[in-house]
């Protein structure tokens, strides 16, 4: 089961893992070794919003076209001596490749969403990965175990969190799906399972070394998902990420922004300019991008007739900078 996760998984550790020109230090914010005696984990430890967010996306998966495939989260947070706290997910995506038995996540959108979760919380790291099975196997398959192996030991302490989500109908250890579902109360039946009506996420570690996963306790917590405000603009985000990816690539302190557009929800980009007070802002829309320079409060909106971001934000810096050297031969 999930065997293409594998290269996916390592992939992205890769992406969070590299330089970021746009965001300095944050090279050594993520991987560099820390001043903290890792031990093995004892438990992990999910926000409440992290948890509504997991059986939410697996109920509505479930519901939709799609449904019949498997489906996965990358998780964020921080590791701690002991614990792992996670505070964020971001979800395979919509140009995921994904069977019955297999699930390959758009890495390249997650690497970008994972830079702009991090700008709000630079404390966070990869802590692993969930997953859904087909029926009720809620034990981590000899697949997911080949390719977990291989890259666990990058991960802080060495060891990494992995969730199961299934579909338990009839399992005699879950509440009665229907009054849980109805009443939105899930349920702990074991230590390291919570379910919500028929629905189930088994969490296991695996560190580095190990010859099987173990059983790893779960508990929540009050808390946010740190991501989930980029659900609402994940299909922009993927549409451009290798664009955006670019830009943060080569360009200095770019921010981002979840925002309302003209026609729902927007994700906003602000590349900082270098006169003091400009800036360059791409408002990302369902319909259409939308460039506008800043000055001060003064707002003028622009149009590099250009499809691809990346090659129209440097064709309207182009055009700056030309207005800029006319202003001074003047």
């Amino acid at each position: 089961m999930l065997q293409a996760l594998v290269s996916h998984a390592r992939r992205l550790w890769l992406q969070l893992a590299r330089p970021v020109d746009s965001e300095p230090g944050l090279r050594e914010e993520f991987v560099a070794p820390s001043a903290k005696t890792y031990r093995p984990l004892q438990c992990v430890v999910l926000t409440d919003e992290v948890c509504r967010t997991l059986f939410e996306g697996f109920r509505d998966h479930r519901r939709s076209q799609r449904g019949d495939e498997e489906i996965g989260w990358v998780l964020l947070g921080i590791r701690e001596e002991q614990e792992a706290l996670a505070l964020a997910t971001l979800p395979a995506g919509a140009q995921r490749e994904a069977g019955v038995a297999h699930v390959r996540f758009n890495s390249l959108a997650q690497a970008v969403a994972s830079r702009i979760v991090r700008q709000w919380d630079k404390r966070l790291s990869l802590l692993g990965v969930v997953h859904t099975h087909p029926g009720s196997l809620r034990h981590p398959s000899q697949g997911d175990f080949e390719g977990d192996s291989r890259w666990v030991g990058q991960l802080r302490g060495g060891e990494g969190v992995f969730g199961i989500g299934t579909a338990d109908e009839g399992d005699p250890l879950t509440p009665d799906p229907s009054l849980s579902t109805a009443r939105g109360i899930g349920a702990q039946p074991e230590s390291n399972r919570q379910t919500w009506g028929e629905l189930s996420f088994s969490w296991y570690a695996l560190a580095k070394g190990d010859r099987r996963y173990r059983r790893l306790p779960a508990t929540m917590t009050l808390g946010p998902d740190l991501a989930r405000p980029l659900s609402a603009v994940w299909r922009l985000l993927e549409r451009h990420a290798e664009e955006i990816d670019r830009l943060c690539r080569q360009q200095n302190g770019v921010a981002f922004e979840v925002a309302n557009g003209e026609d729902g929800p927007s994700l906003s980009m602000r590349l900082p300019l270098a006169e003091t007070g400009t800036s360059l802002k791409v408002l990302l829309e369902q319909r259409e991008t939308r460039f506008v320079y800043q000055e001060g409060q003064d707002l003028s909106s622009v149009d590099p007739d250009e499809e691809r971001i990346d090659r129209a934000v440097y064709l309207v810096l182009a055009e700056l900078a030309g207005q800029r050297s006319a202003m001074v031969r003047s």
